[in-house]
């Protein structure tokens, strides 16, 4: 490699990282104060929690079963659970209005609301 080809390198990659830089902030100053991560268990709802805040919480159960709801950078996911399928712990972690993570097995619902639309009418996944 010639000595152009690294400074090449070097500044795509300062350019890409100080995009993804920018992204980031731009993301979660979007979100900020609106967006609300709606927790219900059985129908009935648990608590409300701002995505605009990082934050973990344990959710115990009266069986005895539990999920790990955590909200980080404008994200809310189910990080560990207590079911045998644990689908809802390998669900895509959600912040458009409209998204959720289910949790059967517990009977857990993780719901965004009052956040930003995604422009998108369906997904599968």
């Amino acid at each position: 490699m010639k000595k152009n080809d690294m400074v090449l390198i070097a500044i795509i990659l300062a350019v890409t990282a100080v995009c993804l830089l920018g992204m980031r902030i731009w993301q979660k100053n979007n979100t900020k104060g609106n967006a609300t991560a709606v927790v219900t268990i059985d129908g009935n709802v648990y608590g409300e929690y701002p995505l605009s805040e990082d934050y973990e919480e344990r959710i115990e159960l009266p069986d005895g079963s539990y999920n790990v709801l955590i909200i980080k950078d404008g994200f809310a996911k189910v990080s560990e659970a207590s079911c045998p399928d644990q689908i809802c712990v390998h669900h895509n972690h959600v912040k458009y209005s409209g998204e959720s993570i289910v949790c059967l097995p517990n009977k857990l619902v993780v719901t965004v609301q009052g956040g930003e639309d995604n422009g998108i009418d369906g997904s599968t996944y």
